[in-house]
């Protein structure tokens, strides 16, 4: 097992990366305040894992509430079951909400965690390779809307993250392509050394070589903790964890939340900022191929629907998050492993590459 650490002061947590963590009640018996716990999980996670994390809590009035799966069941209408469970079964305000799951379960709970009696504690237990290396780790919850992802949400840090890479052995292969894109992001905007190392060992990624997987997670986890305990509330740096995203968030929107994972959204988005800042005369054109060779190793698409047209593209990004007074920033780059943060770029160039990365029909969401 290794143990990394988030540095937030006072409110800094652990991120534990290990096989066989599930279970382990030893993890988390420090950060349970009260007595009541709330595990929160999904209908396809429930089957595989909740027995070995109840079994956790042996000792504290542990519950469950169990979710539909998938982005589009991430919505209020849905986070007020969670709500609904803990107020009719009477959890107090020192009570410690889990996420067990994906993504969305993380994000979902840790929202629920936020808003429940003004926050209660919470937990992470990521059982995918995009949550172990990215959604768990920084205190980013929120759930959709139907106008724009994650535009309803808080920061709420977690007390620890337990992320137990046995539990990727029941991942999909699509969902495994998924994460990888969220590993791949880490090399680009700030670690060129590992994007290199991604480059020697996709395959064995693809391959789920054990080894290769954990020093990937671990990796990816050292440089988000180092971004997030220097800018936790986005302020600065921390945007630059969007690489991808506003252009990605735009494509989930677009075809309708579920039809593309997030990480395969993110890929292409990495891609269109890439052609983007290789038309501003920034990134060369080898370190573009690079990028577009490793994520299509990943197994990720290239290129986005084709009926998200330009004109389309440009309504969903303007309801992104990183608008400011009326003009979107996006995240650039330099080079492999030098991004930044702005809105200094040429809206003609934005609109050629808009054009030019629409190409695969919605319900493909994977390279062909």
């Amino acid at each position: 097992m290794k143990t990394l650490t988030v540095a937030l002061g006072d409110r800094r947590y652990p991120i534990h990366i290990g096989k066989g963590l599930l279970g382990r009640a030893d993890l988390v018996k420090d950060h349970v305040r009260g007595r009541q716990v709330m595990i929160v999980t999904n209908e396809t996670v429930a089957p595989l894992y909740l027995a070995a994390a109840e079994a956790m809590f042996a000792g504290f009035d542990c519950r469950s509430v169990v979710l539909p799966d998938g982005e589009i069941h991430k919505n209020l209408t849905v986070l007020d079951t969670v709500f609904d469970a803990l107020l009719a079964q009477g959890y107090e305000r020192n009570c410690t909400l889990v996420a067990l799951g994906g993504g969305v379960v993380g994000d979902m709970t840790g929202f629920a965690a936020a808003c429940y009696q003004r926050g209660v504690d919470f937990i992470q237990i990521p059982t995918t390779l995009l949550s172990q290396v990215d959604s768990s780790v920084g205190g980013k919850t929120g759930v959709n809307h139907p106008l724009g992802k994650n535009m309803i949400g808080a920061f709420h840090q977690p007390r620890c993250v337990i992320a137990d890479t046995g539990t990727l052995d029941t991942l999909e292969d699509r969902e495994l392509s998924a994460g990888l894109a969220e590993v791949i992001k880490y090399g680009l905007l700030g670690d060129e050394p590992f994007f290199c190392w991604l480059e020697e060992n996709m395959s064995e990624l693809m391959q789920r070589d054990s080894a290769a997987l954990a020093y990937a997670i671990e990796r990816s986890c050292l440089d988000k903790a180092a971004i997030v305990a220097a800018d936790e509330k986005e302020t600065g740096q921390r945007a630059l964890l969007n690489l991808g995203h506003t252009f990605g968030h735009a494509i989930e929107t677009g075809v309708g939340y579920g039809n593309w994972l997030h990480g395969e959204a993110v890929a292409v988005g990495m891609l269109m900022a890439a052609d983007l800042s290789h038309r501003m005369g920034w990134m060369n054109a080898a370190d573009v191929h690079r990028t577009e060779n490793l994520i299509a190793r990943a197994g990720l698409p290239t290129r986005a629907p084709a009926e998200l047209t330009a004109r389309r593209f440009m309504d969903l990004m303007a309801r992104d998050k990183k608008v400011v007074n009326g003009k979107i920033r996006l995240v650039l780059l330099k080079a492999i492993g030098q991004s930044l943060v702005t809105s200094d770029y040429d809206p003609v160039q934005l609109m050629a590459t808009l054009e030019e990365h629409h190409a695969l029909p919605s319900h493909v969401g994977r390279v062909v």
